[in-house]
């Protein structure tokens, strides 16, 4: 076994950490790992991850749905939807220029997780409505899974990360659920993608399988971990790491001299964020993380100055 390959299955448990954790992330880790690592072409890599997502998210959603975090109908329905949308997008997207394909990938990435890291808006009268786990209405469910199908069978991600913002941030379903739910999602939708792109793709099997197998270890891993995360820090973790990928898949398909000019306009627009967060907004949460840590800070002083 090389060195390469090692790697390459190492990586892949995370793969299947991030889909039993997040519900998504499956295929922002896979295609980078199959290009950048294993040395697949972008459309072998986008085929491939469809395939190891939708296997993947098939065993995981059994650990989520004996916890009581699936919503069938609205998923069946959902993954339905989609599945249409997909092959339709695994069609088109096996005929477009596969640097054109990772750059909509990243875009599209970066903005699923500025809507994450934002939230959901508060509904409530006094602004404390909790999200509800709920069937979501027959008309909305349609249209959303048609429109995610078609991105996901274009790009060739499973879908969780914008299945999960759908029923989270839309639909209003408490994160935990989301997550679950938009496992059976993500693999109706991977199935149909694949279909659609072996019209024109061929896979290396062995190795598809292979880190298809490490993966699955890494989601029985990440199922025992879900329904345990508080709602704010999972959909935050969720928008950090999407962020983080996108951003890396951007600067990868720049020409090389440009990439540094991207990083920095990234973390020159990071920092400005944190200034207008700072300033302008009253519930900032990094106002609120720096005062918390001050607070926890002034407690154990005193109780050391208590202690005879």
């Amino acid at each position: 076994m090389t060195g390469t390959l090692i790697l390459v299955l190492s990586l892949s448990v995370f793969i299947g950490l991030s889909l039993g954790v997040l519900g998504g992330g499956g295929s922002i880790l896979t295609v980078p790992i199959l290009v950048y690592v294993a040395g697949f072409d972008a459309k072998e890599a986008i085929a491939a991850s469809l395939f190891v997502v939708g296997v993947t998210s098939a065993v995981s959603v059994i650990s989520h749905a004996r916890g009581g975090r699936v919503m069938w109908r609205t998923g069946l329905i959902f993954g339905a939807a989609g599945m249409v949308g997909a092959f339709v997008g695994g069609l088109l997207g096996s005929r477009i220029p596969g640097q054109i394909l990772l750059v909509a990938f990243a875009l599209m990435m970066v903005a699923t997780a500025i809507a994450m890291l934002r939230g959901r808006k508060k509904t409530g009268g006094d602004g404390t409505a909790e999200p509800v786990k709920h069937e979501l209405p027959l008309g909305r469910v349609l249209l959303d899974g048609a429109v995610v199908g078609l991105v996901t069978g274009l790009v060739g991600a499973g879908g969780g990360f914008l299945v999960v913002p759908a029923l989270a941030l839309l639909g209003g379903l408490p994160m935990s659920v989301a997550v679950g739910t938009s496992l059976v999602v993500i693999a109706m939708k991977s199935f149909a993608g694949l279909a659609g792109y072996l019209t024109t793709v061929d896979l290396d099997w062995g190795l598809t399988l292979a880190v298809t197998a490490a993966a699955i270890v890494g989601t029985l891993i990440g199922s025992k971990l879900a329904g345990r995360i508080p709602e704010v820090a999972l959909r935050k973790a969720f928008g950090w790491f999407v962020l983080a990928m996108g951003t890396f898949v951007l600067t990868q398909q720049a020409p090389a001299d440009l990439r540094w000019v991207i990083l920095g306009g990234v973390a020159a627009l990071a920092v400005l964020g944190a200034v207008i967060c700072w300033f302008f907004v009253r519930t900032c949460p990094i106002r609120t993380w720096i005062r918390g840590r001050e607070h926890r800070n002034q407690g154990s002083g005193h109780a050391k100055h208590s202690t005879p």
